[in-house]
């Protein structure tokens, strides 16, 4: 035996993986390339000799584990050296003209694609981290086996996590899951795709993944005599009918389970219920003929039918998928494809330099990934930074995903379907807060108005704004949701203690006291016997209604402070009107019933947990309310009350073309708004409308409806009142 030929008891690891990937190239590869490859090992080695790893191995052993992956694939010579040779520029004193002089120019191009930029310019490890997946998926553009490397280079890097801290292990997993996982899966490399994600899973959730792994491993004993009596039956239906096809029970993917229990909040035992089966035929016919067969053998489930032959994913993925319910009633999942298709679905573009092949369905495949790489480019000449083209990346890896940008070009990322409100809470929570609409594209646009990709959002906000309840209806962001609640529950807290203070201290007036004639001694007194912690917690009770006003005052006004206050129906108070300036917000409501605007006679009512409603004093609802002494107060519009108010009117019109718009018209040019219209009985001649619209005061009204009798159109007139 040579020397160059140890035994396996004395060869190092970086020998034993270098035999092993020789074995694999002498299955493809001429012995003349082997040489190459020989050469580039030697190469490699040398400059690479003091240098090792964290694990303790020699640095060498990477870039041969890389090499042997990649030639499982069957990658092509200059491939194979690119992937010995791939850490020499960033690691080494060694340069890409050193490669370039000795092995050529596409193997210096290969490494310099995948070699990180080292002087980098850029104030966050996000703007790095961009700025060498741009450099990568540019030099991918010129030659798509750059990014064969750079999977092979991150699959052994995750590989080899165990000796990195667990933070460093989370980021560099969550980094592989949100680029270089979707890169292999556009590609449609399936297989590595799938190694990629269970690597990831594994580093950002060990215990969920060994979790999930125990019970796997203790399910499929179970599954065992259902999946041979499934296989048997397939393959007796098949044979009887002399038709030749592989049949192999597929196994779930642990980070697919984990994947899917999340999104759809299924439990294990649901997901693993689905036993799940690939069937491998030699021609496309024969697929859809088996698909025939086993829909007879058991039923389908009907909407569970795809057919991605007919109509392939974007990535080149072919096979038919189809669930049925198979025997004990359990679902059966099955995918049908060609073997080819199988090896495509497995190896996507590499099956490229897996199978030498001119075969239409190879060209397809690569037709499809160097569309999307002529895709990239684009992106990346109107990309203007790094952060900017990985945002546009992402788009096209994740559909489900949108980006906009700022005025200042800034991207935002948001799910589908967001609203303008949470772009502008994804800008700053203080820009949600005081939205009023916004401009797409320079076109003024309402808060709901959903967003698309790529489309630049610039918010208009106004110093007086606030967030509105109904704006919880159509965000869908988190942070939107939180932020518009966190402000409503703070600013109705606000206004309820304000109010509440209010309103004490108006009862205390009419009992002939004033809040500054209460001691401190009297306030804790009162704050221990009605069991709060502070006089502002009194005040908020007050204002929304779960504390009487009046009961409180009486309690002040008692020498016993403890004594419990009831108020008998015949005793009497003397009554000042709260005055109710408009401005009160969500602690003071107008009832819907009456719709009471200043100008009008109110009443006031508490409504526990509320506020007060402020009902018309004719209002019908409020008879049986005002019997209950301590649920009512006496109100009264301020004389600068502002605001706009609903109120509505009932309108008899000529039925002709053109009416409401003149009704519309006419309401507009006397500065109100229409809320809403309701065409309660029509006929031949004349229709009856309920209009709901805005006013400031009763004045104001009374000249709205002064201008629509004026309107040979209008018939009668009258406001509505409960």
């Amino acid at each position: 035996m040579s020397a160059q030929e140890p035994t396996a008891m004395t060869a190092s690891p970086e020998q034993r993986l270098y035999e092993q990937l020789n074995g694999i190239l002498g299955q493809y590869l001429d012995p003349v390339h082997i040489d190459l490859v020989c050469q580039a090992y030697q190469f490699g080695a040398k400059h690479h000799t003091g240098q090792f790893r964290k694990s303790g191995e020699a640095y060498i052993c990477h870039p041969l584990a890389v090499a042997i992956s990649l030639a499982e694939m069957r990658m092509d010579v200059h491939g194979i050296m690119a992937a010995i040779l791939h850490d020499l520029i960033e690691d080494t004193d060694v340069t890409k003209e050193d490669i370039l002089n000795l092995f050529g120019d596409d193997v210096a191009e290969l490494v310099d694609g995948v070699t990180k930029l080292t002087q980098l310019n850029c104030k966050t490890q996000a703007e790095a981290q961009a700025e060498n997946v741009r450099k990568m998926c540019l030099a991918m553009t010129k030659d798509m086996r750059v990014i064969m490397v750079k999977l092979g280079d991150r699959l052994h890097n995750m590989k080899t996590l165990g000796v990195m801290r667990p933070d460093k292990k989370r980021r560099i997993a969550k980094e592989t899951l949100d680029i270089y996982t979707p890169i292999a899966n556009r590609l449609g490399m399936n297989r590595i795709r799938h190694q990629l994600e269970s690597l990831c899973f594994q580093a950002m959730y060990p215990m969920r993944y060994r979790i999930l792994k125990n019970a796997v491993k203790k399910a499929r004993g179970n599954r065992k005599e259902i999946v041979e009596t499934i296989i048997h039956s397939l393959n007796t239906r098949l044979q009887q009918l002399h038709i030749s096809c592989e049949i192999h029970g597929r196994e779930k993917y642990l980070y697919s389970i984990y994947k899917k229990m999340l999104t759809k909040n299924l439990s294990f035992s649901d997901i693993f219920d689905v036993y799940a089966f690939r069937i491998h035929c030699d021609d496309v016919d024969t697929c859809y003929r088996v698909l025939g067969i086993v829909h007879n053998l058991f039923k389908p489930i009907p909407g569970k039918f795809k057919d991605y032959i007919a109509l392939p994913k974007a990535n080149g993925y072919q096979s038919l998928h189809t669930i049925l319910i198979g025997p004990y009633g359990v679902p059966i999942e099955i995918q049908i494809r060609t073997h080819q298709m199988h090896r495509m679905s497995e190896s996507g573009i590499a099956a490229h330099w897996l199978y030498k092949s001119d075969d239409e369905e190879h060209s397809k495949s690569k037709t499809r990934a160097n569309e999307w790489v002529r895709d990239l480019l684009e992106i990346q000449k109107t990309a203007g930074n790094s952060l900017e083209f990985i945002d546009n990346l992402k788009i096209d890896l994740f559909p489900q995903e949108i980006f906009v940008f700022t005025p200042q070009g800034n991207i935002i990322k948001l799910p589908r379907n967001s609203s303008v409100v949470d772009f502008a809470y994804a800008v700053h929570t203080d820009i949600g807060n005081s939205c009023v609409s916004a401009r797409i594209d320079k076109h003024l646009v309402p808060l709901q108005t959903k967003l698309e990709n790529g489309v630049t959002i610039e918010v208009i906000t106004a110093s007086w704004a606030r967030p509105n309840p109904l704006w919880l209806n159509y965000v869908v962001t988190n942070k939107a949701r939180t932020g518009i609640r966190s402000y409503l529950k703070h600013f109705k807290q606000q206004e309820a203690i304000s109010l509440g203070r209010r309103l004490l201290e108006k009862e205390l007036k009419d009992m002939g006291k004033s809040l500054v004639d209460i001691s401190q001694l009297m306030q804790q007194q009162l704050l221990l016997a009605v069991k709060l912690e502070s006089i502002d917690q009194l005040y908020e009770e007050i204002g929304l209604g779960n504390k009487m006003p009046f009961l409180i005052a009486k309690q002040l006004n008692q020498t016993d402070i403890s004594a419990v206050i009831k108020l008998d129906d015949t005793e009497t108070r003397k009554e000042t009107p709260l005055t109710i300036k408009g401005s009160e917000g969500m602690v003071v409501t107008i009832a819907k019933c009456c719709r009471p605007i200043p100008g009008d006679p109110i009443v006031g009512y508490f409504n526990p947990g509320k506020g007060i409603v402020i009902h018309h004093h004719e209002c019908r609802n409020s008879t049986n309310e005002r019997k209950k002494s301590t649920n009512w107060l006496e109100v009264e519009w301020s004389d600068d009350a502002s605001g706009e108010y609903p109120t509505e009117i009932r309108l008899e019109l000529l039925n002709q073309p053109g009416t409401l718009a003149t009704i519309a018209s006419t309401i507009s040019k006397m500065g109100s708004n229409i809320e809403n219209v309701i065409i309660t009985d029509q006929d031949g001649r004349v229709s009856v409308d309920l209009i709901t619209l805005t006013v400031k005061d009763r004045v104001h009204l009374a000249n709205i409806m002064r201008q629509l009798k004026k309107l040979f159109i209008v018939l009668k007139i009258t406001r509505t009142r409960g």
